[in-house]
């Protein structure tokens, strides 16, 4: 191939590549959005743990900094899915990432098998979700999973 052809290849697998990058920083950018509107905080100034753990999982969200207003918030909203994911109720994760989110069919058909506690934290609060039914765990950890793609925090569940 002549240098003028691999240049111009060159060329195109770079914008495939930077659209590609864009599409997916545009995608995360909406998911931010929508948990702003879900969360009532904004997601770049808060720190979100999404945690398997054996009898189930963990998710942590905090603000950063100082914000009495902001991890008072935080505390309401956990308390609010807690109460909505007893109930099997995982409309609002649906809206937040715009599409079913896997393990919520398992979770809603197994809700009695699981329970939903909250507790406060310094800057915010967690859900601890837990179960003894072989299913619920796995469905639980699914959806952790899924949260920990979507929200763009490692594997040990942490936020970058």
């Amino acid at each position: 191939m002549s240098r003028a052809g691999l240049i111009l290849l060159s060329v195109l697998a770079a914008c495939g590549q930077r659209q590609a990058r864009n599409s997916a920083d545009s995608a995360f950018a909406l998911v931010q959005s929508r948990g702003h509107v879900a969360m009532g905080v904004d997601q770049y100034t808060s720190s979100h743990r999404f945690e398997p753990l054996p009898d189930g999982g963990r998710i942590t969200l905090e603000r950063n900094g100082s914000d009495s207003a902001g991890t008072a918030q935080i505390r309401s909203h956990m308390q609010t899915i807690a109460a909505a994911f007893q109930r099997g109720d995982f409309a609002l994760p649906g809206f937040v990432h715009d599409r079913e989110v896997p393990g919520t069919t398992v979770m809603a058909q197994r809700q009695s098998r699981i329970s939903y506690t909250t507790d406060t934290l310094p800057q915010g609060a967690q859900l601890r979700i837990h179960s003894t039914d072989t299913a619920a765990v796995n469905a639980i950890h699914q959806f952790l999973a899924f949260q920990r793609h979507d929200h763009r925090v490692g594997e040990s569940g942490a936020a970058h």
